[in-house]
């Protein structure tokens, strides 16, 4: 019996050529895998190639470990010699042979983000460079990015010529990789730039593993990068024997350096390339794969394919679309529990998925609320996110100042110069003394004597005194913007994690509407009482791990999954697809942000349910979203429950902003003198200090020039075309951008 008798006649096509170039593109639950594995075994059993020339490249251990498990319950004796393996498990196997024809010992040592943070903090110690405005890890981003792009230092040096900016980056790679190389170490992306040098440099070497390599298989290429490309391109360049196989529908990782050109490109590189579509679902119902079809049909660039299925037609797709974000959770977290009643599933059948991680405070505390144990795949539980449970220790501090774990939580954060020692002593004095760790801070001078340490401790009372004289007069809104402000809080955000700030800073801004909720749903509502509400709710702690549970996750943490019923939640535009998306003038964004929704769909194999909310709290404000553009795409007739408001395909064209109504939130009652503090704003709502032609100066960016500033609902919108990164869209009270 022949190892592809149970593949379908496409995947037999692609599983059966073997010589040339092979390009197999495989629709959302095709499978790929089985193609893969019944191919090697193929190869092997009735093609009588020897499993020593055979190297199959996966992007994950998970994948390798999968494939390697099938293939040697398929071929048996002899699979083991086959080389299946991640792309950077092959690169430390060829550079632990050869790497010394670079320099280096063949015992070098792997680095990871740690070491390498730590070999950035000598060089930019030694080189004299302000962490504070240029934090370590923007530069390691850059240096990742220029790696994955297979650009050198001297690459980096020639082009910098002239720019301060651009000329010290150039120094510090210089730095970085002379500091690796002197401790025998490579970060992990060294390991594939440095197998494409080794391949280059020395061409008896790449030979040698052409001649060993006969037949090279590449899975999920969509997501390859630069250097990925050009390390597959030099091992096929002798056979030309290379079959990838891959999805550019699903090539949702720009973010982290994947060129979806590799794939819509590949029969360029290789002119008589095979492409073989494997376009039978074995997933979904085909309602869904119409809707999936329809969507991901709008963008430009793609390789033509059409999913279909023999499962027939199924369930139509359900549509929610609610009043307020409150009660969107609240519908989904419904329809999970009547199925479950019902025992139409068991809850680990239900997944709900979104764009952003902050989209998850809502769903979690109504999973929690309705008894339904969850996990959150792929994130942290809301409130034990870091800026979140730093925003909360700033509050339980105001509120009572005897949580010890809190005071000591932020005592130093941001960093106010009270180091380690200072805080020990305290400690020891609180435990001594029997007394709060705060009262004991209220003491510093006592204990600590007259000096630096004292002063910085009382800088810090002093703050938290001013924060509690206001509690019985500011809203909790009020309240945690003016922490926020007085602290500089999303500063330190922007400076020590400029990639995530955004992030976190849309988690504090959810924090914020947790607030505004709650102070609207009580008469009296306090501080404690609001403290209280969120221990009980984020005390999840005594969930079983093994317990039947719904899965919560973003749309990128889901790729690779799939669910009997899927929740595709927050679809509206300016949150999915995001804001600044919508705004970018690279309409790439947006098809970017389709193939997410794309992958969305395809995770559910029988029931889907997309839901919209007809206002979205944001920073404690009310706003309202047009219904994503993506759930306008899909065909009418395939909706259970569409409004008849949004019967019409948009007219909205891909650069075009998002239509925004503010609504005035129904805030708790108002406060005796609240007037008397400072409003607390998302961004500014006086006008900026510059305008169109004026020179400013980005923190992240450098200086640029001001295309135009307009008043947005909450803040102006600032569009500036900067001299190293181009035209950038912002807001005035996030960019905090400075005129020159």
């Amino acid at each position: 019996m022949s190892v592809l008798e149970q593949l379908n006649d496409k995947q037999k096509e692609a599983a059966m050529q073997l010589e040339g170039p092979v390009l197999i593109l495989a629709g959302a639950g095709s499978g790929k895998t089985r193609v893969l594995t019944n191919r090697t075994a193929y190869m092997i059993d009735e093609a009588g190639i020897n499993p020593w020339n055979i190297l199959a490249i996966t992007f994950t251990n998970k994948a390798a470990q999968e494939m390697r498990e099938r293939i040697d319950r398929l071929v048996g004796f002899g699979s083991e010699s086959i080389w299946v393996a991640t792309f950077h498990s092959t690169c430390v196997r060829i550079l632990r042979r050869h790497i010394d024809l670079l320099g280096y010992d063949t015992n070098f040592t792997i680095y990871d983000t740690d070491d390498s943070k730590s070999v950035m903090k000598e060089v930019l110690k030694r080189l004299q460079i302000d962490t504070k405005q240029y934090p370590e890890k923007r530069f390691l981003n850059r240096i990742s990015n220029c790696k994955n792009e297979l650009s050198s230092v001297e690459d980096e040096e020639r082009d910098a010529l002239g720019d301060y900016a651009d000329e010290m980056f150039a120094k510090v790679y210089r730095e970085y990789q002379a500091g690796l190389k002197k401790n025998n170490a490579l970060d992990f992306d060294d390991l594939l730039v440095k197998t494409v040098e080794l391949f280059t440099s020395f061409p008896e070497v790449l030979e040698n593993y052409q001649k060993r390599f006969l037949y090279i298989m590449v899975d999920e290429y969509q997501d390859t990068n630069t250097a990925q490309f050009e390390l597959i391109r030099l091992l096929a360049a002798r056979n030309r024997n290379i079959c990838v196989v891959g999805d550019d529908d699903q090539s949702i990782y720009k973010f982290r350096g994947a060129n979806i050109r590799n794939i819509l490109d590949f029969e360029k590189v290789y002119p008589n390339a095979k492409v073989v579509k494997l376009e039978q679902n074995y997933r979904s119902t085909q309602t869904i794969l119409d809707a999936a079809n329809a969507v991901i049909a709008n963008n430009g660039s793609r390789k033509d394919k059409k999913l279909w299925t023999d499962k027939g037609d199924g369930e139509k797709i359900r549509f929610i679309s609610t009043d307020t974000a409150y009660e969107e959770a609240e519908r989904i977290v419904d329809f999970i529990c009547a199925d479950k009643r019902a025992g139409k599933c068991d809850y680990r059948d239900n997944a709900v998925l979104y764009r952003t991680n902050a989209q998850s405070r809502l769903l979690e505390e109504k999973c929690i609320m309705a008894g339904i144990p969850y996990s959150v795949v792929g994130g942290v539980n809301f409130y034990s996110r870091r800026e979140i449970k730093d925003i909360l220790a700033y509050l339980k501090t105001i509120d009572n100042g005897r949580d010890d774990l809190a005071v000591r939580r932020i005592i130093n954060v941001p960093k106010r110069g009270i180091g380690a020692t200072t805080i020990s002593k305290i400690a020891d004095h609180a435990a001594a003394s029997g007394l709060s760790f705060y009262d004991c801070c209220v003491k510093a001078e006592e204990i600590l004597g007259h000096g630096k340490a004292a002063e910085k401790i009382a800088e810090f009372v002093d703050l938290i005194s001013v924060l509690k004289s206001k509690v019985e007069y500011i809203t909790l809104e009020q309240l945690i913007d003016d922490i926020l402000e007085r602290t500089d809080y999303e500063a330190m955000l922007e400076e020590s994690d400029p990639d995530d700030a955004q992030e976190r800073i849309e988690n504090i801004g959810e924090l914020v509407n947790k607030a505004v909720a709650f102070e609207e749903q009580n008469d009296e509502p306090t501080l404690s009482q609001f403290l209280e509400e969120v221990a009980l709710v984020a005390d999840i702690d005594n969930v079983d791990e093994n317990a039947d549970k719904v899965m919560l996750m973003t749309l990128h943490s889901a790729k690779g999954l799939e669910f009997p019923n899927v929740y595709l939640a927050g679809m509206e535009d300016g949150l999915f697809p995001g804001y600044m998306s919508i705004c970018s003038d690279d309409p790439e964004e947006i098809e970017e942000e389709r193939r997410l929704c794309y992958v969305g769909i395809t995770r559910a194999m029988e029931k889907l349910t997309i839901s919209a909310a007809g206002s979205r709290m944001i920073r404690g404000e009310t706003t309202r979203n047009p219904v994503s553009r993506f759930v306008k795409e899909i065909p009418q007739e395939l909706l259970l429950g569409m409004p008849s408001s949004m019967k019409q395909k948009p007219q909205i064209q891909p650069q075009q902003r998002p239509t925004v109504q503010p609504v005035k939130p129904v805030v708790a009652k108002a406060k005796p003198f609240a007037y008397l503090t400072k409003g607390s704003q998302m961004g500014s709502t006086s006008a900026p200090d510059y305008g169109p032609g004026d020179r400013v100066q980005h923190m992240k960016f450098g200086q640029g020039t001001v295309l135009s500033v307009e008043k947005g609902a909450r803040d102006y919108e600032v569009s500036v075309d900067f001299d190293n990164a181009g035209v950038k869209k912002m807001f005035a009270g996030f960019a905090k951008l400075k005129k020159l």
